[in-house]
């Protein structure tokens, strides 16, 4: 079960290409981790349809979005939030 989620819109730009055009746009960060109390967390192993549709959501939605990323990481050595 998620115990939080949410998006993160990094200050990182990369190259892609969309219909027969080259971009270069920001890339979103999804999080979503599993918790009791927060004091520690693992990642949200999330199916990767759902994944998938959400990415090309964002990607296809969101203009000036043209990368997703999933974070992994556990807390500890990472927190659930991003600063």
């Amino acid at each position: 079960k998620v115990w939080q989620a949410g998006t993160i819109l990094l200050p990182v730009k990369s190259v892609g290409v969309m219909g027969d055009e080259r971009t270069y746009e920001y890339t979103v960060a999804l999080r979503a981790v599993t918790s009791v109390d927060g004091m520690t967390a693992d990642w949200a192993h999330l199916p990767y349809d759902f994944l998938a549709k959400v990415s090309n959501d964002i990607i296809n939605n969101v203009r000036g979005i043209n990368r997703v990323v999933y974070d992994i990481s556990s807390k500890p050595p990472a927190t659930i939030e991003w600063e």
